[in-house]
């Protein structure tokens, strides 16, 4: 399956839109700023609501991402901010295809789970995109288990319990629509965990070799990547203007027109060898 979304990117990569969380953040702020001037706006024009969608208002299936996170402005610059900058790491470490197909699906998920909904029940049920966003912790914590954040800016937590954390969250909100204080209400809130956790399974199985998104992994292609760039630059010129030079035998394309070379990305430095010992030399450290 990773080949399958390593084909999609080969072929869809270019339509990627970098830097997406921009995007999301300007939409959140304002959803923010049209929630302080009417806070009825939303609900009357721009929620997800399939009724209105079936009858021509077809901007809610992208204007219901525009539901501010909190009320309080101190939250939601918190909260902007919070997710802007986990959003940007993973979109670094997962490369701008992958994370755009991420919240693509994930938003997707939550538009066909309204869309079931109001199907079969007829409820107008606008799925809240705070679950969406909550479930970037569950991704940066398959990618950085051990990385710290500083809770309240001041407690150091590491990811992987950041991550333990949001899954309570989560249930809670799967469960409480059940509960007899609830009376029934909650329903967005439990389509919306349920639509992001199905969101990260679906990922997760589609990128099931995470370990090549780790941070070493990462700074190895990007170093390995860099090494190409310079190798292409005529940066060295050897004995008779020769291009290329193995590291371990010395021999250059004047030696043998067929020799092909290239640079080791596990070697620390510019070490170029040609094809006989690419794969049996001594990684230099």
């Amino acid at each position: 399956m990773n080949s399958w979304l390593g084909k999609m990117e080969r072929k869809f990569g270019r339509y990627a839109i970098p830097n997406i969380m921009k995007y999301l953040i300007v939409l959140y702020a304002g959803g923010y700023f049209l929630y302080m001037i009417n806070p009825m706006f939303y609900l009357n024009y721009l929620v997800l609501d399939w009724g209105a969608v079936l009858h021509g208002q077809i901007w809610r299936l992208l204007t219901f991402l525009m539901q501010p996170p909190s009320a309080s402005i101190f939250m939601v610059a918190l909260l902007l901010y919070i997710y802007y900058m986990i959003g940007m790491q993973l979109e670094n470490a997962l490369g701008t295809f992958r994370f755009n197909f991420y919240l693509l699906t994930g938003i997707v998920l939550h538009i066909v789970a309204s869309l079931i909904v109001y199907l079969t029940t007829g409820m107008v049920i606008s799925p809240s995109v705070e679950y969406l966003n909550l479930s970037f912790f569950f991704v940066f914590a398959m990618l950085f288990p051990d990385a710290q954040f500083l809770l309240f800016f001041a407690i150091p937590i590491k990811g992987k319990w950041i991550a333990l954390i949001d899954g309570f969250y989560f249930l809670w909100a799967i469960i409480s629509p059940f509960l007899p204080a609830y009376k029934g209400t909650g329903y967005g809130a439990m389509m919306a965990a349920l639509a992001s956790i199905l969101n990260v399974l679906i990922f997760y199985l589609l990128s099931r070799n995470m370990h090549a998104y780790s941070p070493k992994e990462v700074k190895r292609r990007r170093d390995y990547q860099r090494k190409v760039q310079q190798a292409q630059k005529p940066e060295h010129v050897y004995e008779n203007g020769a291009r290329h030079k193995c590291a371990v035998c010395g021999r250059t394309e004047l030696d043998d027109p067929n020799l092909e070379f290239r640079y080791c990305s596990k070697c620390n430095g510019n070490y170029e060898y040609c094809q006989d010992h690419l794969f049996t030399h001594t990684h230099v450290k």
